[in-house]
C-alpha cells in the first residue's frame, strides 16, 4: 500500500480499535479512512475528503461556453467525462442539437477515455494490492505484510504488464487527442457539438490504435483479472454494501439522446426502476457546508462552505437517490444494463470458479458487489466499450458536420447526465443574464465516497466497509484495497 500512513489508536470501548489511512493512496483524489475494528473485522467506517475544490464559486460570473474547459480541472483522469457532462448541459441551455456525426465523434472521444482510466485503474493504482514488484518506487513502500498471494510466474506476467499498460494508456490518450484535440484536458468538445471534423485519415488512424489497445484487453487485461480472482476467492466474500446502485446511461445511440449504449436505471432494494433526475438531493449534516444547504434537489443547489462546523468530517456532499445510499460505476452500469459477458469470462467463470454464467447478472448479488466483483465488472465493460467503438466507426461519416452553431441565452438552464468511467455524473448550469449564476455538480466520487447524511445513513463505501476482514491491525490491507476497487 506504498505511500499510506497507518495510524492506530486503542478506543474507549474494550476490543475495539480505531485504524486512520491518511491518505489513501492510488486513488484520484484526497481522501482519509478512520475505521473501527472489533473481532478482526470493521464494525464502522467515515470517509473524509479533506479538499474544498469550490469550482462552482469559480465558475460564477462567467461566459458559460468558459465552463465546459474549466470544470475539466476537477479531475486529471476523467477530465474528458467533465466536458461530456459539461458540454450536454449547455447544449440543453442553448437549446441545440448536435449532429448525428456530432453525438458520435463525442462517444468515440469519451470511450477512448473509458479504455485508458480503466486500464490505468487496475495496473497503476489497485494492481499493487496484488502483485508484487521490485524493491523501488512506485512498488515500495508498502504494508510489511502486504498479503501478496501470486504464483511467482503469474506474478511476473502481471508486473510485465504492469509496464506494457504504461504503453496501451498512452495509445488511448492518442486515440482522444485525435477527435479531442489534446489529453488531458480536451478542447475539441464544445457546446453544439465538436469542433473537429472526422476524416477517413483520422478514423484510420483511430481504428488502427483501437487494433493495439484490443490486444491488450482481450489479451491480458481480463483474463490477468480473473486470474488475480481466483487467486484471492476470498475477495469476494465482503464489501456488498447496500447493493444499491444508480447509473445515468452514457453514450446516446440516437440524436434524441434517448437510446444508449449502457442504459440508465436504478437498483434498489433488490428492485429495478427507472431513473428519475427528479428524486436527487444532497445532503450536508456531517459536511463542512452550511446546514441551511441541505435537503436540495442540485437545480436549487448551494455551495457554501462552513469549514468549521461542529460534527462535520468532509467536503464531499451526501448525495441520495430517494432518499437512498447508492453506488455508481462499472458495477452499477453492468449491474443495470445486465450484458453478456465476454467470452474469455464466461469460460474463465467456469474453469477457474465453476460458475456457468452468460450474463453479468447470473453473477448474483454477493459476488458482482463485493470487491472483487467491482474489478470484474470494469474489466468486462471495458472489453464491451471494444463493441461499442466498432459500432460507431462504421456510423460515422468522414466529413460530415459536427457542429452546430448556437448564440448565448440571456436566461436558460440545463443539466448534463453523462457517467465518468468511475460513476454517474452530472453538471447543471443556470444563466442569467447572459452569464453563469448558478453550477452545480455531483461526481462519481461524490456518490460513492460520501459521509452519513441528515438522517444518519453511511455513504456507499462506509457501508462496504461495514464486515472488512482486518486479521492484522498493523497491516489493514482489505480496508485500502476495498476503497480502491470503487476507484475513487
Amino acid at each position: 500500500m506504498s505511500g499510506c500512513t497507518n495510524k492506530m489508536a486503542a478506543g474507549g470501548v474494550s476490543g475495539k480499535t480505531k485504524i486512520a489511512i491518511d491518505p489513501v493512496t492510488r486513488i484520484e483524489g484526497h481522501l482519509k479512512a478512520e475505521v473501527v475494528v472489533e473481532g478482526g473485522k470493521v464494525v464502522d467506517a467515515h470517509l473524509s475528503g479533506g479538499m474544498f475544490r469550490g469550482f462552482e464559486q469559480i465558475l460564477r460570473g462567467r461566459d458559460p461556453r468558459d465552463a465546459s474547459q474549466i470544470v475539466q480541472r476537477i479531475c486529471g483522469v476523467c477530465p474528458t467525462a467533465h466536458s461530456t457532462a459539461s458540454v450536454m448541459a449547455l447544449d440543453k441551455a442553448f437549446k441545440v442539437k448536435v449532429t448525428t456525426n456530432g453525438r458520435l465523434t463525442r462517444n468515440l472521444i469519451l470511450s477512448a477515455n473509458y479504455l485508458q482510466s480503466h486500464i490505468l485503474h487496475f495496473y497503476h493504482l489497485a494492481a499493487l494490492d496484488f502483485v508484487k514488484g521490485p524493491e523501488t518506487a512506485p512498488f515500495v513502500p508498502r504494508f510489511k505484510e502486504p498479503d501478496l498471494r501470486l504464483p511467482s510466474a503469474v506474478n511476473q506476467v502481471a508486473v510485465d504488464q504492469y509496464l506494457e499498460a504504461l504503453e496501451v494508456r498512452r495509445i488511448c490518450h492518442e486515440m482522444v487527442a485525435i477527435f479531442g484535440g489534446k489529453m488531458p484536458h480536451v478542447q475539441g468538445q464544445v457546446v453544439g457539438g465538436t469542433t473537429e471534423i472526422p476524416t477517413k485519415e483520422a478514423l484510420v488512424e483511430y481504428a488502427a490504435r483501437l487494433k493495439k489497445v484490443r490486444k491488450f484487453i482481450e489479451e491480458k487485461y481480463v483474463p490477468v483479472v480473473y486470474l488475480v480472482g481466483s487467486v484471492y476467492k476470498d475477495l469476494f466474500s465482503f464489501g456488498q454494501g447496500y447493493k444499491n446502485c444508480v447509473s445515468f446511461g452514457v453514450f446516446p445511440l440516437n440524436d434524441d439522446e434517448t437510446e444508449f449504449a449502457l442504459k440508465p436505471g436504478v437498483y434498489v432494494d433488490g428492485q429495478d426502476k427507472p431513473f428519475d433526475a427528479k428524486l436527487i438531493k444532497e445532503y450536508v449534516k456531517y459536511s463542512w457546508f452550511d446546514d441551511n444547504t441541505t435537503g436540495l434537489h442540485y437545480t436549487e443547489g448551494q455551495t457554501v462552505p462552513d469549514p468549521n462546523k461542529p460534527g462535520a468530517y468532509s467536503f464531499v456532499k451526501a448525495p441520495r437517490y430517494d432518499g437512498k445510499a447508492c453506488e455508481v460505476g462499472p458495477l452499477a452500469r453492468m449491474w443495470v444494463a445486465n450484458p453478456e459477458l465476454s467470452p474469455i469470462g464466461q469460460k474463465m467463470l467456469k474453469e477457474n470458479y465453476g460458475i456457468n454464467a452468460k450474463y453479468f447478472r447470473d453473477l448474483g448479488e454477493d459476488l458482482a458487489f463485493s470487491l472483487m466483483g467491482r474489478h470484474v465488472a470494469r474489466a468486462e465493460e471495458t472489453w464491451l466499450t471494444l463493441g461499442f467503438i466498432d459500432r460507431w466507426l462504421k456510423e460515422v461519416i468522414p466529413g460530415a458536420e459536427t457542429y452546430v452553431p448556437s448564440e448565448i441565452p440571456e436566461v436558460s438552464e440545463g443539466t448534463g447526465f453523462t457517467e465518468a468511467p468511475r460513476g454517474s455524473l452530472l453538471h447543471y448550469i443556470d444563466i442569467k443574464d447572459s452569464v453563469i449564476s448558478n453550477y452545480q455538480i455531483v461526481s462519481a466520487t461524490l456518490w460513492n465516497c460520501n459521509p452519513r447524511d441528515d438522517m444518519g445513513n453511511r455513504g456507499p463505501v462506509e457501508e462496504a466497509l461495514i464486515g472488512t476482514p482486518v486479521p492484522d491491525l498493523e497491516n489493514p490491507v482489505n480496508i485500502a484495497r476495498l476503497i480502491r476497487a470503487f476507484d475513487p
